[in-house]
């Protein structure tokens, strides 16, 4: 069964979130909205998206990983991904995302940054 919505830990300063099988701007609202009450109520200096159940993403998944980037940095805080496939792989390669914010293989490699 395809994961239709978006799932968060909160491990210490670090928030990865678990993202669903598309990621378009229909979800991205509710993505932008849930983050940003997250980042609010927490101190975060990393989060880790997870990729592993994504197939698609759209320019407005683009947008959001780009605005979670700008705000890490700003604050000093990094930001990465893990298991992205091949499609996913290449729309984040196209829009640059994979230049500025690092991908891992895996779960354990990407909390360990």
């Amino acid at each position: 069964m395809e994961q239709t919505t978006f799932t968060y830990e909160a491990r210490e300063q670090m928030l990865v979130i678990h993202l669903p099988g598309e990621l378009d701007h229909h979800n991205c609202r509710n993505l932008k909205r849930d983050t940003d009450l997250l980042l609010a109520e927490n101190y975060i200096n990393r989060i880790v998206f997870d990729f592993t159940h994504t197939s698609f993403m759209d320019s407005s998944g683009i947008g959001v990983l780009l605005n979670r980037y700008k705000q890490m940095a700003a604050s000093r805080g990094t930001v990465a991904y893990y298991g992205a496939g091949p499609q996913v792989r290449r729309i984040l390669e196209m829009g640059g995302v994979s230049r500025l914010i690092k991908g891992y293989e895996d779960r354990e490699s990407a909390i360990k940054g």
